[in-house]
């Protein structure tokens, strides 16, 4: 079983704070289960990608599918959807940084461009 595939098995657990968000080097093993895509900012915070489209029909059936995983997995991305493009950060604001949730989230977006 690949590392991608772990994350997608999983779940994510309600975060409302209390627990540090991930060090860097859980931070680092996660990013390799993800699409190449995917950055972290500068700070270590968060994880962002930008998915492109042929035209917003495209786009809004790709932001309905993300908007779906989110609130299958009650883990809610910050988006910028634009015409032919998203914008997708992930990070857990409860605890101002990473958690597990958002690498399995972006696991199952990538899921859905593949």
């Amino acid at each position: 079983m690949t590392s991608q595939d772990a994350l997608l098995q999983k779940r994510c657990e309600p975060c409302e704070g209390g627990v540090p968000p991930l060090d860097a080097g859980a931070v680092t093993e996660l990013m390799r289960a993800l699409h190449d895509d995917w950055s972290l900012a500068d700070d270590g915070k968060s994880i962002t990608r930008t998915f492109e489209f042929a035209g917003y029909h495209r786009t809004m059936g790709f932001v309905n599918a993300l908007a779906w995983v989110a609130e299958s997995e009650g883990h809610h991305p910050d988006l910028g959807v634009h015409y032919g493009k998203v914008l997708c950060t992930w990070t857990t604001h409860a605890i101002d940084g990473l958690s597990e949730n958002d690498f399995i989230c972006a696991a199952k977006v990538d899921r859905l461009v593949e």
